[in-house]
């Protein structure tokens, strides 16, 4: 179903994001007293008395800004509220209009999209009159609110609802959800651009840019695909600040709610410590994984082209059933590659092996006599069955599962791997005692 959209615009520390926040009832975006956190357009699904609609938080547009970010900032809030069938052009209350503001109105009144002006951090009751000189913006009636408490903001509702069109239904079906994860500055966004065709996330050369995990639908064929483009993750002890923080936070959640990732890493550098941090954290968590090794273009020779592929199993041998895809995000070599190799690896997480095949692998096993034993006592592996997908879950019944240890469970798991099409995905394996 496609949603009608709403774009929340405005200057920087206005309260766009708190307002966001109360709209949708949660702490999905970013709030912080710096100007310039919220650089990316990030989507909101939420709904309001049965309507349901996306709630777009954009960063702050500014006319001077003397950050390297102003004028994307300004141009991906532009799109977000051209592409949007209502705006809520926020403004500071408690400063009344204020450098800027006129500005950002002139922009929205050459817009056809419905502006709401809504005059936030009225958070004392009883200053409604405060709205008044906003009239001045020519954009029609002031809604007074305040974000933090929450004050006008079921009336601003009501009204934003009854100015949306109907959501319009399409044949979409299950999407697969992809995070596009790796290391600051390895090229996430502009891999992610490259994939979507357009300019849909801020590229910059400056590490940490995308600071939200901002999703887009893309359908490729009969597939459609959730791309998520996540800020780039750091080890905690780098981040400082309580924005990178946050950031690092939205990433996580955005692998937790991945069917795959696509692990970008910076071929000219190789696999570093973040890289390898990285791919565990998304191992842990269960995440179909596909290895694209980017700016494959710069790497100098062939030689270290070579190299750096051999290096891959030990720096990467726990994440070794992933596949590898050589790419150049810039030139957009071997990107076409990536689409058909996520659709794999989610067909291997999602799928479900019937018990009579695993038996008939789980005999051989038994034919082959490799077992292990402890104080007399050996382990037979009895019987095996499917219990779980995405990723798949194997639970093995034996006569004295406690014997099992690390190295028989990766002797069963490649066992599996050889037996069964499972690129790309992890497997988890369980023992029980059978009665």
């Amino acid at each position: 179903m496609t949603l009608p959209i709403i774009a929340v615009v405005g200057r920087p520390n206005v309260g766009k994001s708190t307002l966001v926040n109360r709209l949708i009832q949660a702490q999905d975006a970013i709030v912080h007293p710096s100007s310039g956190v919220t650089r990316d357009r990030s989507y909101h699904r939420t709904d309001w008395n049965g309507r349901e609609f996306m709630l777009v938080d954009t960063g702050g547009i500014e006319f001077s800004a003397d950050d390297a970010f102003g004028g994307s900032i300004r141009e991906q809030a532009v799109v977000a509220a051209r592409e949007a069938d209502a705006v809520v052009f926020l403004v500071d209350g408690s400063v009344g209009i204020a450098a800027g503001d006129e500005e950002v109105a002139g922009l929205l009144r050459r817009q056809d999209t419905p502006v709401f002006l809504v005059v936030n951090k009225l958070d004392t009751p009883g200053r409604e009159d405060a709205i008044h000189e906003f009239w001045a913006l020519g954009l029609g009636q002031p809604w007074p609110a305040s974000a933090l408490h929450g004050h006008g903001t079921g009336d601003l509702l009501d009204a934003l609802v009854d100015a949306l069109p109907e959501a319009e239904a399409t044949e979409e079906g299950e999407a697969i959800g992809v995070a596009i994860i790796g290391k600051p500055n390895a090229g996430k966004s502009s891999l992610y651009n490259r994939l979507l065709g357009r300019e849909r996330a801020i590229v910059s050369e400056v590490a940490g840019t995308t600071r939200d995990a901002i999703d887009t639908l893309l359908h490729d064929g009969e597939t459609t695909f959730r791309l998520v483009d996540t800020a780039g993750l750091r080890r905690k002890s780098q981040i400082d600040e309580s924005v990178e923080y946050y950031g690092f936070v939205r990433a996580m959640r955005a692998i937790d709610r991945a069917d795959a990732a696509v692990l970008v890493i910076d071929a000219v550098t190789g696999v570093t410590d973040q890289d390898q941090r990285v791919a565990r954290f998304a191992e842990e968590r269960g995440c179909g994984l596909v290895i694209a090794l980017n700016k494959w273009d710069l790497v100098e020779t062939p030689e270290a082209k070579i190299d750096l592929v051999e290096r891959l199993p030990d720096k990467l041998g726990f994440i070794g059933y992933a596949p590898v895809v050589r790419v150049s995000a810039l030139k957009g070599t071997g990107v076409h590659k990536l689409l058909p190799m996520i659709s794999s690896v989610f067909e291997s997480y999602a799928q479900t092996i019937p018990t009579s095949r695993l038996n008939r692998m789980l005999s051989d096993l038994r034919a082959s006599g490799h077992t292990i034993s402890k104080g007399g006592a050996m382990l037979r592996l009895q019987y095996a069955t499917q219990t779980g997908t995405r990723p798949p879950v194997f639970t093995f019944f034996a006569n004295h599962p406690r014997l099992v240890d690390t190295n028989y469970e990766r002797y069963l798991e490649n066992r599996l791997r050889e037996s069964f099409d499972l690129v790309g995905t992890p497997v988890r394996l369980k023992f029980r005692k059978k009665d």
